[in-house]
């Protein structure tokens, strides 16, 4: 049956591409579940839907209680202003019961279509529709795979209805240089062609959109030029960037993604308990995607635990482990990744270069680093835990980084989504994410990646100068662990 992919009900609409309710164009704040009891009762308005079909529905792959579906019930009426939409009757479970007509045409867009629900990002997007609002300029950012785009997906379908002029989706991975970005811009919004940032940004003088910008790491001086041109002639257009680095333009606002939710200890004890986390619930959604009949059973909780551990709950990293479980099983994936990242290599067909393994969207990072960045990334990849600026200056005494601005370069690192900053008392505490640890390692113990480094290393210091610095990375590479 084809439903529309608008409905209107009173002063709300329901936009099912996007998953998203608005009132008089605003978006209300709801969650994920309670969107998706609200899309079932739309199939079949002015139907009663039992209990029973509902939480089968909505909870397909867990076991809840009748509890769990009254609460999200009751924050659908209170979101829609009470319960006069949603009429209840004990026996026969809900029905949505106020009459529906189609909506107007949503605004013009180029989203592609969603092949895939988004696991864990709602409280992320509602904290970012409601910022939007009032931003003109937001930058996503993060490690390598982390889900930028995902979220810039996502968030740009919530918005939708407030743009008045629509919302464009640049994807700047298939922009060749600065010099055709212009023409992939007026392209992607239907302009005519122009010559200079000026031009384009006077087409769009006066209008109200939200310009996409995916992969802006990759042409950031572009795009700072862009938004700087953007203010002056077009000040209603809102830029959304998702990028590895951020502009360090005024007024940017910077939204850091994380990894996804990961169980707390005490939540490894059961199943069900482990699969109310997004890391988990991420996991086992792509390993049934390819292997139909999978059942997470008690047995795989210590070995998933350590996976989501040493990925990071990097979605990327979770959906390339996932799709080995079909011919590695779980605790054969676990044995696998003990060994280094290299079994993470069977992405989807669809996906960029860079995002086909976890070690290619590192080795794209890692090849725009400078000579020093890469040898200080090397370097911490010797420790497991996280140091502090004092202490790494006396583990360099003696090498080539002695006298290098270690502060600059864990900087620049950070900046680049390679390390973690831990904020507390005494000096920050910087550390490498377990994957990008273990592609360092992987660097070291490689004899050809080796050979370039020490080549490396004598071109930037004068001949044979990084000869005994390197050698020593290699040998404390072989006994880390």
């Amino acid at each position: 049956m084809n439903h529309p992919h608008a409905m209107s009900f009173g002063p709300f609409t329901f936009h099912r591409q996007q998953r998203l309710v608005s009132k008089i164009g605003l978006p209300v704040p709801l969650g994920g579940r309670a969107l998706d009891i609200l899309t079932v009762l739309l199939e079949t308005p002015g139907q009663f839907v039992s209990k029973a079909a509902l939480i089968a529905r909505v909870w397909p792959c867990s076991v809840v209680e009748e509890n769990n579906l009254r609460v999200h019930i009751a924050a659908l009426r209170r979101a829609l202003d009470g319960a006069r939409y949603i009429l209840n009757e004990p026996q026969r479970g809900y029905c949505f019961a106020a009459p529906l007509a189609v909506a107007a045409t949503v605004p013009r867009h180029n989203l592609a279509a969603r092949l895939s629900p988004v696991i864990g990002r709602d409280a992320l997007l509602g904290t970012l529709a409601r910022r939007l609002a009032a931003q003109p300029l937001l930058t996503l950012t993060g490690c390598a795979g982390i889900g930028k785009s995902t979220v810039a997906l996502a968030l740009a379908e919530r918005v939708l209805p407030r743009y008045r002029d629509g919302v464009w989706w640049v994807d700047l991975a298939t922009v060749e240089s600065p010099m055709t970005l212009l023409r992939h811009l007026a392209r992607a919004m239907n302009l005519a062609p122009c010559g200079s940032a000026a031009e384009l940004c006077d087409q769009l003088a006066g209008r109200r959109l939200l310009m996409v910008l995916d992969g802006a790491d990759l042409l950031l001086g572009a795009c700072r030029h862009l938004i700087r041109t953007l203010r002056e002639r077009a000040p209603q257009v809102t830029v959304l960037l998702s990028s590895r680095q951020t502009l360090q333009l005024p007024g940017e606002w910077v939204q850091r993604v994380p990894g996804l939710a990961l169980p707390i200890p005490s939540a490894w004890a059961s199943v069900e308990q482990a699969m109310a986390y997004p890391a988990v619930q991420l996991f086992v959604a792509r390993v049934r995607a390819g292997q139909q009949g999978f059942a997470l059973r008690p047995q795989d909780l210590a070995p998933l635990r350590d996976i989501c551990r040493r990925v990071d709950g990097i979605p990327l990293a979770l959906e390339l482990a996932a799709a080995q479980v079909d011919t590695l099983g779980v605790h054969g994936l676990q044995a696998q990744l003990r060994r280094g990242l290299q079994v993470l290599v069977r992405g989807r067909r669809t996906a960029v270069e860079r995002h086909q393994s976890l070690a290619a969207a590192l080795d794209w990072t890692y090849g725009r680093l400078s000579l020093p960045e890469r040898w200080l990334y090397l370097q911490l990849a010797l420790f497991k835990m996280a140091v502090t600026l004092p202490a790494l200056t006396a583990l360099v005494v003696g090498t080539e980084l002695e006298h290098a601005d270690l502060g600059y370069l864990l900087t620049r690192l950070a900046g680049m989504s390679l390390l973690e900053v831990e904020p507390g008392p005494g000096p920050l505490r910087y550390r490498l994410l377990n994957s990008a640890r273990s592609h360092a390692l992987a660097q070291l113990r490689d004899p050809a990646q080796v050979a370039h480094l020490q080549q490396g290393y004598g071109h930037y210091l004068g001949p044979f100068s990084g000869r005994p610095f390197v050698l020593q990375l290699v040998e404390q590479a072989a006994c880390a662990g």
